[in-house]
C-alpha cells in the first residue's frame, strides 16, 4: 500500500464533522520557533487546538489521525485572492457575462480547490460583482459549502475608469449598479462608499491607489486614489474596528497610502528605497505578488491576453522582485498573497519558491502565510499557528519544507477547524 492510499484510509475512519482528534505527526513545523520535532501528537477540541505534546495513547473520546509518514505544520494563509470571481482570460467581458448567482457557484468551486491545496484562510481582496464575496464567506463558515476561513473586502474602492473598475467593455456608467459599487471622486464619496460596504457585510477595505496591470487604461505607476480619499476610508474602518489594505504598484501611490494610515501593501511592485523604509518605520506589511508574473506572460500571450495587459506585466513583473529582494534585505515587514484567481486557483503554493529563489529563507516564506500573515489579519495566536487554543487548521506534507519548500505544492492531507477535510 503507497503512503498516499495507507493516509487516504487512516482518513476515512476519522470523524467528518468538528470534534476530539489526535494527530500524530512524523515531524512538527513550530512555525514560530523554527523548530522542527519529531513524535508529536496534536490534539483538538471541536474547532481548536487543546494542546500538542509528545505522542502517546489516544486520549479518550479522541479519534487518532496517523500522519506519521507525514510533516505537520499550520493551515496555510493567502491575503490575495479572488475566489468569487470568474478567473483572468482574454475575455474582457465574462465577468459581466457572468450573473451574481453564477459568480457565487464560481467561487464555491474555488474555495473547494482553494481549501483542499492547503490553505485554510484567505483575503478576498475584491470582485467586480459586490458583495459576492460575502455571501461566499457567509455561506463556508455556515457549513453550506466546503472552503477556507475568509475575510473579504466586497468591492474595489477606486475612481471612475480606474484599476477597480471593469474598463474596455462598455462606457463604464453602464455597468451593473453592484459592479460599481466602491467608485468615488471625493473624500466625502471615500467615506460614504466605505461605509457602504462595511454595512454590507465586508470584513476590511480595498483601496485602489495606482494603475492595475489587469485594467485597461490605467497605468500601474501612476496613482489614482489621492491621500486624502484614501485617509477617509481609512477613518470608517478604524471607527469599525478594521482596517484598509491598499492595491499599489507605483512608488508615490505606495507612499500615499501608508501615510493615510494603510495596514498592507498589495503588489508593491516599483516601490522606491524611501517606501521600502516607511513601510519597515509604520509596520505596514508589503504583501508582493512575485509568482504570477510568469503565468500573465507564458498563458496571458498563449490565450490571447490584451497586449497592454502584456507589456504592463513585462514591465513590473522583474522590477518586482527585485524589490522583494531589497524588502527582505531591509526587514521589512512580508506577507503571503499570490493573486489567485489571476492564475488558477489551488496552486497559490508556487509562490513560496520564488519568494526563496528572490531572497527569503525557506522558514520566512513559511512564517509569511502563517505567523505573519495572521498578523495582518489581526489574529495572531488563533490563526497560523500550533498555539494551545488557536484554531485547529493542520496540514500535511510529505518532506521537510525547511530543506525544500516545494513540497508545499503538493499537501497531502488537510484539517480545517478541527475537521478532516481529505
Amino acid at each position: 500500500m503507497t503512503r498516499r492510499a495507507a493516509l487516504l484510509l487512516a482518513l476515512a475512519a476519522a470523524p467528518a464533522q468538528a470534534g476530539g482528534l489526535y494527530v500524530e505527526a512524523g515531524a512538527l513545523l513550530d512555525v514560530e520557533s523554527g523548530e522542527l520535532r519529531t513524535g508529536q501528537c496534536v490534539l483538538t477540541d471541536g474547532e481548536r487546538i487543546a494542546r500538542v505534546e509528545p505522542c502517546g495513547a489516544t486520549p479518550e473520546g479522541a479519534e487518532r489521525v496517523d500522519w506519521s509518514a507525514y510533516t505537520l505544520l499550520p493551515g496555510l494563509i493567502d491575503l490575495h485572492t479572488h475566489l468569487a470571481d470568474t478567473g483572468q482570460s482574454a475575455d474582457l467581458a465574462a465577468p459581466i457575462k457572468t450573473s451574481p448567482a453564477a459568480t457565487a457557484l464560481i467561487g464555491a468551486h474555488n474555495a473547494r480547490i482553494t481549501l483542499e491545496a492547503g490553505f485554510t484562510t484567505v483575503r478576498d481582496v475584491g470582485t467586480y460583482r459586490g458583495l459576492t464575496d460575502v455571501a461566499l464567506r457567509d455561506a463556508i463558515a455556515a457549513g453550506h459549502v466546503p472552503g477556507p476561513r475568509m475575510f473579504v473586502a466586497g468591492a474595489y474602492l477606486t475612481h471612475p475608469g480606474g484599476g477597480g473598475e471593469l474598463n474596455g467593455v462598455v462606457p463604464n456608467d453602464q455597468l451593473p449598479p453592484d459592479m460599481r459599487l466602491g467608485v468615488l471622486t471625493s473624500e466625502a464619496e471615500a467615506a460614504e462608499r466605505a461605509t457602504l460596504l462595511l454595512d454590507g457585510g465586508t470584513d476590511f477595505l480595498k483601496l485602489i491607489a495606482t494603475g492595475a496591470v489587469l485594467a485597461i487604461g490605467t497605468e500601474p505607476g501612476e496613482p489614482e486614489l489621492t491621500e486624502g480619499e484614501m485617509r477617509a476610508a481609512i477613518a470608517v474602518a478604524k471607527a469599525r474596528g478594521t482596517y484598509a489594505t491598499a492595491h499599489a504598484h507605483g512608488a508615490e501611490g505606495i507612499k500615499a497610502a501608508i501615510r493615510a494610515g494603510a495596514r498592507s501593501i498589495e503588489h508593491a511592485s516599483l516601490i522606491d528605497e524611501e517606501g521600502l523604509l516607511m513601510a519597515r518605520e509604520a509596520g505596514v506589511w508589503l504583501v508582493m505578488d512575485v509568482y504570477n508574473g510568469d503565468y500573465i506572460d507564458q498563458i496571458g500571450t498563449a490565450e490571447g491576453w490584451p497586449e497592454e495587459y502584456l507589456r504592463k506585466n513585462r514591465e513590473t513583473t522583474q522590477a518586482q522582485r527585485d524589490r522583494f529582494r531589497r524588502a527582505v534585505e531591509l526587514g521589512v515587514p512580508l506577507a503571503f498573497g499570490s493573486d489567485a484567481g489571476v492564475y488558477p486557483h489551488g496552486l497559490s503554493a508556487r509562490q513560496f519558491a520564488y519568494m526563496v529563489a528572490n531572497g527569503m529563507t525557506p522558514l520566512q516564506a513559511v512564517r509569511s502565510a502563517t505567523v505573519e500573515a495572521a498578523r495582518v489579519l489581526g489574529k495572531e495566536g488563533e490563526l497560523g499557528s500550533l498555539r494551545q487554543g488557536a484554531y485547529a487548521d493542520l496540514i500535511a506534507v510529505e518532506g521537510n519544507p525547511l530543506e525544500d519548500v516545494r513540497v508545499l505544492e503538493s499537501v497531502a492531507a488537510v484539517i480545517k477547524g478541527g475537521s478532516v477535510v481529505r
